[in-house]
């Protein structure tokens, strides 16, 4: 007997709990035990940031939790998240709302990002998932990999105008007209005027300049976690000075390993790294030029090893560009665009943990 669906919705009411309609296996499960672990060693952050008197606001775990669902399943802006908030069971279950509980207004995110920036909780945040990877055994503490990524800055080159020229009434303020033949930008003489921190940026010969920033992450080499990262202004030096601040605390306590692809190539860093008692992997630049490693460094078999393992540093990069909405940030600015960066690492590495314990135990 066929079955009648094409009538009016008739149930008012559901007396199923949010918690038995998500299935017992489903992957967002673990996350979410790692991630209430986590928060619950903030709260003491939370409160510093909070006053003590006045009206409730948006726990800031309903707020980090929406956000890791928007870089795990790409929503590409906060509205389209709260509209997924409002009908998604499984993004309700996973933010800690009811069925019935009204959501929130996408300013939210935007009054509350001061405060999160302020207390710098991306940091805490993916400070306290490294923590939780290495309670489980699955960092290396010898052996690690540096790199660097470009990051499309949310800027047209449109924007991309002199510093001391007197702004121009546009033809068409949506879309204006704007010709630069003949005219030689460079970021000392030209800034944009929707978000001057962003440079322009070559990534090599022939290729197109975009107004970009620079993303920069530390491996581990065991299993591919990330350990730490941060974003700069994207110029020629900002890879090989980020990686030296990154790998200094790790190289303070023992004699490391540091793998590296040809731009790290450089007498300067190299010697930097062995002043820092760090043994530079890096791989050898010998297109016109000799190489700052030498048959000292290359002759070991670990020197292959890294030379293998740095690879897996694009695995992160690809799934931040693909996934995590880092490929064009949505966001003006280097404190905001570098927090949103280190989150989703945070994000990255939550990931890799969950998947690494399903497949070691």
């Amino acid at each position: 007997m066929r079955g009648e669906g094409t009538g009016p919705q008739p149930h008012m009411w559901s007396y199923v709990p949010l918690e038995q309609r998500i299935p017992v296996d489903h992957p967002l499960r673990p996350l979410r035990t790692m991630v209430d672990t986590i928060l619950t060693e903030l709260s003491p952050q939370f409160d510093e940031l909070y006053s003590k008197v006045g009206r409730p606001s948006i726990p800031p775990e309903h707020l980090l939790r929406a956000l890791l669902l928007q870089v795990l399943y790409t929503v590409r802006s906060e509205r389209l998240l709260m509209e997924q908030l409002d009908y998604n069971l499984l993004f309700r279950w996973f933010v800690g709302l009811a069925m019935d509980d009204p959501i929130w207004d996408a300013t939210v995110f935007t009054k509350n990002r001061e405060r999160l920036l302020r207390g710098d909780i991306a940091r805490a945040f993916f400070e306290r998932v490294r923590a939780q990877a290495d309670q489980r055994g699955l960092l290396s503490d010898e052996h690690f990999t540096v790199d660097g990524t470009l990051i499309d800055a949310w800027a047209s080159l449109k924007s991309f105008q002199r510093k001391d020229a007197p702004p121009s009434a546009p033809d068409d303020p949506g879309n204006p007209t704007v010709n630069f033949h003949g005219e030689r930008r460079r970021n000392t003489t030209h800034a944009s005027t929707t978000d001057p921190e962003a440079l322009l940026y070559r990534k090599g010969d022939r290729q197109e300049a975009k107004l970009r920033y620079q993303g920069h992450v530390l491996m581990e080499n065991r299993y591919g976690l990330a350990v730490d990262g941060c974003l700069t202004a994207a110029d020629g030096y900002g890879e090989r000075a980020a990686g030296l601040e990154m790998v200094g605390p790790l190289a303070a306590t023992r004699r490391i390993t540091l793998g590296a692809d040809k731009a790290y190539d450089t007498r300067d860093f190299v010697e930097a790294l062995r002043g820092l008692q760090v043994t530079p992997h890096v791989a050898q630049n010998t297109s016109k030029r000799s190489s700052a490693i030498d048959r000292r460094t290359t002759r070991h078999a670990g020197y292959a090893v890294s030379q293998q393992k740095r690879k897996r540093i694009e695995e992160i990069f690809g799934w931040l560009k693909t996934i995590g909405l880092m490929r064009q940030t949505r966001f003006r600015g280097r404190r905001r665009v570098g927090w949103m960066f280190v989150f989703s690492l945070a994000v990255y590495n939550l990931v890799r943990i969950r998947n690494l314990d399903q497949c070691l135990t």
